[in-house]
């Protein structure tokens, strides 16, 4: 669910380019694409769809992939998060590498690393081969995205061509999660786990061969410094806040480094003549709110997600199809809400949405806490769930706009590049934060002597009762922020 607007909130970052193959937008033909133009645009799709299915497709195949490679409960939740740190600590810095290198190079480059390590993954014999190849892949991602955006943008003039180019690439990008999560069960059931890294080959060599014949260099004129420190220091907080289990004293000892790694990283990047994140813009109360709300619904969205997963299979006992459809139910109501939330942001305002989108996020997963075995439980997840995601998608589209609302166009670039890097680090953060709290539960059943699916599900439970709590609260805060500054206003 936690990836559909990456292409729409992206989509200003680009500066300028070269040989752009749209008409000038008062042409009233101007949205008709020519061939050249359909197939660079299918082209630039297929690549950010295949970084969106890789996300996703993984998640049905949990289960399976950690009995195979003997990982614990706890330890599953690297198998989303190895891929999310560096495809979200690494977002900006490759997109300023490509205006200043060349946005094709870096499009390529991306796409053979992520390939490579889709090749690595597909064939890994223990835990830490495969964490390492998801890890190569979220780094190919990182520069795949912000490239392929910048791509876009610069082969599109702005007007009719580009809005639709943009929507298009929205509506995959979010298909590609979803049909992820179909795909995935289907994949893990009926031949292995492997097959749904295997898949990622496939697409990824097939980009590869149409890149180099369709896609036209493009990059900056003027060329500025790139900021390597505050990239390493924020990736690595990441890093190390990204800890199973807690209580023990080297966890706590990796949340100091991370506390100080990320303290390091604000005070580089308030001292950095090009910081890869504005300090200064964060000052506005619509970009500081509006970034909290975005981080909120992602970050606990995906979560949900997770734990819903080893709900779904391992108390529950569904095969991986069937898990797959259900999360299937969520991705329908994802988009139904992508549909509608416009409409409402028009007409009650993109603050109030937000808070509204946050506070049934947080009411629905607060209802998942009724969830028990048998199949009346996975009724209340599926239509439960469907009430969130719902809200989820809503908080997305609105989280976005505010965000980028009330600023000069000189910073437009500086918003949505926060909005996107928001979105990176929600995913992060979200799984192993609530993945410990279900697994210190867990343990501790276990520990009681509960049968292993009584155990995982009171684990489960807990992680969503805790996930509904932080949402609940963090809506009040966005909702309290925005509201007195439209007071100031």
């Amino acid at each position: 669910m936690a990836i559909e607007i990456t292409a729409v909130s992206a989509a200003t970052t680009a500066g300028t380019g070269s040989d752009p193959v749209s008409d000038t937008p008062s042409d009233p033909t101007a949205a008709r694409l020519s061939v050249r133009a359909r197939l660079v645009l299918f082209l630039l799709c297929a690549a950010q769809f295949a970084v969106a299915l890789d996300f996703s497709i993984l998640n049905i195949a949990l289960p399976t992939l950690g009995r195979d490679l003997h990982m614990t409960q706890a330890d599953l939740q690297w198998g989303m998060t190895a891929f999310a740190l560096p495809s979200g600590g690494f977002l900006l810095l490759f997109g300023r590498i490509a205006d200043q290198a060349g946005r094709r190079r870096i499009f390529v480059t991306g796409l053979a690393l992520f390939t490579a390590a889709s090749v690595l993954a597909t064939v890994a014999w223990s835990p830490a081969v495969f964490l390492a190849g998801r890890a190569l892949q979220g780094l190919g991602a990182a520069a795949i995205v912000p490239s392929g955006m910048a791509l876009l943008t610069t082969t599109f003039k702005e007007g009719p061509q580009r809005d639709r180019a943009l929507g298009i690439m929205g509506s995959l990008m979010a298909l590609g999660f979803t049909f992820g999560m179909v795909l995935g069960g289907v994949l893990t059931e009926t031949l292995t786990w492997r097959s749904t890294m295997a898949l990622n080959v496939v697409m990824g060599l097939l980009v590869l061969v149409g890149a180099p014949l369709l896609l036209t260099e493009s990059r900056n004129e003027v060329r500025g410094r790139i900021d390597v420190p505050g990239a390493v220091t924020v990736t690595g907080g990441l890093s190390t806040a990204a800890q199973s289990g807690f209580g023990a004293a080297p966890v706590i000892a990796t949340l100091v480094a991370a506390v100080l790694l990320l303290a390091a990283f604000v005070v580089i990047e308030s001292r950095t003549a090009e910081p890869l994140v504005s300090l200064r813009i964060l000052r506005r109360p619509t970009v500081a709110f509006g970034n909290l709300a975005g981080l909120t619904t992602f970050s606990m969205m995906s979560a949900v997600i997770f734990l819903g997963t080893l709900y779904l299979q391992q108390v529950d006992g569904l095969s991986p199809v069937t898990t797959g459809l259900v999360f299937g139910v969520l991705g329908v109501s994802c988009a139904v809400s992508g549909n509608v939330a416009p409409r409402v942001v028009a007409r009650i305002g993109a603050a109030r949405t937000v808070a509204g989108g946050l506070v049934l996020q947080a009411a629905m997963t607060g209802v998942l806490l009724t969830i028990t075995q048998g199949r009346a439980g996975v009724w209340v997840f599926t239509i439960d769930g469907a009430a969130a995601a719902f809200g989820h998608l809503a908080a997305i589209v609105s989280y976005s706009v505010t965000a980028t609302s009330g600023l000069p166009d000189e910073e437009q670039g500086l918003a949505t590049g926060l909005v996107t890097t928001t979105q990176q680090v929600g995913l992060t953060i979200g799984i192993p934060l609530l993945s410990a709290v279900a697994s210190a539960r867990t343990d501790s059943l276990r520990s009681a002597g509960e049968t292993l699916r009584a155990a995982t599900l009171g684990g489960v439970r807990l992680g969503l009762g805790a996930d509904a709590v932080l949402v609940a609260a963090l809506a009040l805060l966005v909702a309290f922020g925005l509201r007195t500054r439209r007071r100031a206003a």
